[in-house]
């Protein structure tokens, strides 16, 4: 056998492999654009998205930018009451002489903020109460619950009338009041993904290599429960909206000289009957369509942090 050359003895250096790309399919996508994706894929929710933002904005920027008077009764002396809407008023003055267009802006502004601060309360209260009593289980959650269930049995318009005809009606009171009594039944909600999470297979392991129930709620059940938590904090703030309306509606509303809508509609049922349509079809209109779309905007959020949704 011949003697291999020198070059021959020596295997030549093969060149790397060039580094694998994936396709535009098989790329990982990053979760918060999958949830966004899936958020834009609801319509509805986009839009309500919009009109709530446009909405909010104009109740806070209209009466600084078009400022009219909703505060002083004695200035509207020798102004047209229950006027139709004209160029001066595009949609006319209720029965006090105020315009109703800067109204509803002004109303919105109180009716808003208290349903959103209201709201955030309810769900802050509800999800910490819900996630000790499901976690802790036992004797513990026993009580917990029967607490909840003694308060869902009152009727809870009858005991915000109750309370505030015994204290008193400011608008600190009736965001404590709306957002103090409104988290019973979010409560539940919670605690029951708090007694579902806590017996899965990744909770027990973290229990059994000791990590502390803190820890376990932190890192494993409220991270799982978001879903639900988002859901109804959305649900809340409409609730939360709904109730001082009502409030409002039977005259426990907001104090003069401020206002809120449920106030608002109360005084225009009044005058609907001699014709005077543009003292509550409008307001009606804008407070239907701000609680639906808080309501589509739940729904879209439930789809985007829900699990089974995003891709693997």
């Amino acid at each position: 056998m011949t003697d291999l050359t020198e070059r021959e003895r020596v295997s030549p250096i093969e060149p790397p492999d060039p580094p694998t790309t994936l396709s535009t399919d098989d790329q990982i996508v990053p979760m918060w654009r999958q949830r966004l994706r899936i958020f834009f894929h609801n319509k509805l929710a986009v839009a309500s998205v919009v009109f709530l933002f446009l909405t909010i904005a104009a109740c806070f920027l209209v009466p600084v930018l078009h400022p009219t008077n909703q505060t002083n009764q004695a200035a509207t002396f020798g102004l047209p009451w229950n006027a139709a809407p004209s160029w001066h008023h595009w949609l006319g003055t209720d029965s006090s002489g105020f315009d109703e267009l800067g109204r509803i802006f002004y109303g919105g502004e109180y009716s808003l903020t208290l349903g959103f601060v209201a709201g955030f309360i309810t769900i802050v209260v509800g999800t910490t109460y819900g996630m000790i009593s499901g976690f802790a289980g036992g004797i513990t959650d026993t009580l917990m619950m029967r607490l909840i269930d003694a308060f869902l049995s009152i009727p809870y318009i009858f005991l915000l009338i109750t309370l505030i005809a015994i204290f008193n009606r400011s608008t600190v009171f009736l965001i404590c009041i709306i957002g103090f009594t409104l988290w019973w039944g979010n409560a539940r909600i919670i605690r029951g993904d708090a007694l579902l999470i806590r017996n899965l297979e990744y909770s027990q392991a973290a229990t059994a290599m000791g990590a502390r129930k803190w820890h376990i709620i932190r890192r494993h059940v409220f991270p799982n429960s978001i879903s639900n938590i988002v859901t109804v904090a959305t649900f809340s703030v409409a609730d939360a909206i709904l109730f001082l309306s009502a409030l409002g509606f039977l005259g426990l509303g907001i104090q003069a000289p401020q206002t809120d809508w449920g106030t608002m509609l109360q005084a225009g049922t009044s005058q609907i009957q001699n014709g005077f349509w543009w003292e509550i079809y409008p307001l009606a209109l804008v407070f239907i369509l701000v609680v639906v779309s808080i309501n589509y905007i739940g729904d879209a959020l439930r789809d985007c942090f829900e699990v089974r949704l995003l891709e693997r």
